[in-house]
């Protein structure tokens, strides 16, 4: 597969924020409306109405993150079904899920897909002109076997 080939006509974009973050990813979303609008969006419970209410993007949710939300949006990445993930998390607070929180972060970093964990690193992925390409979400030199290796611990981990 070719760096160079055409990505498919939106990205599966999912998009996670602690409480104290939730304000911060609003606005950012609402920064980029019009960049957002040609993708499918996924989040969890409460991130996603904001979005829904405040925004009126069309958001698939999930359950709350301590609820299990951050568990099944790493499944989906798993699956290959997330192609990026914006994730303000609050480095700040402690968190009662946080084993939770770093196998979503573990899953997206195995998996070889975008992760922006602040506004800034989100404003240069969603305007990256490498949006328009097709992204190889496996590292391709680590062979399948790795990959499935890889896949299963990540499976396992979630």
């Amino acid at each position: 597969m070719s760096d160079h080939a055409p990505a498919p006509a939106g990205r599966r974009i999912a998009l996670i924020a602690h409480d104290n973050k939730k304000q911060d990813m609003i606005e950012w979303a609402e920064y980029n409306l019009d960049l957002l609008a040609g993708h499918e969006l996924f989040a969890t419970a409460t991130t996603g109405h904001l979005l829904q209410q405040q925004l009126g993007l069309p958001v698939t949710c999930f359950r709350s993150g301590p609820y299990g939300g951050d568990q099944q949006i790493g499944a989906r990445i798993a699956e290959g079904e997330i192609d990026l993930l914006v994730f303000l998390w609050d480095p700040l607070e402690p968190h009662p899920h946080d084993p939770d929180v770093k196998a979503l972060l573990r899953v997206a970093v195995v998996c070889n897909i975008p992760v922006a964990c602040n506004r800034a690193t989100a404003d240069f992925m969603i305007s990256s002109p490498l949006m328009g390409r097709r992204h190889q979400q496996w590292d391709p030199a680590s062979g399948p076997a790795r990959r499935d290796q890889a896949a299963l611990k990540v499976a396992q981990a979630v």
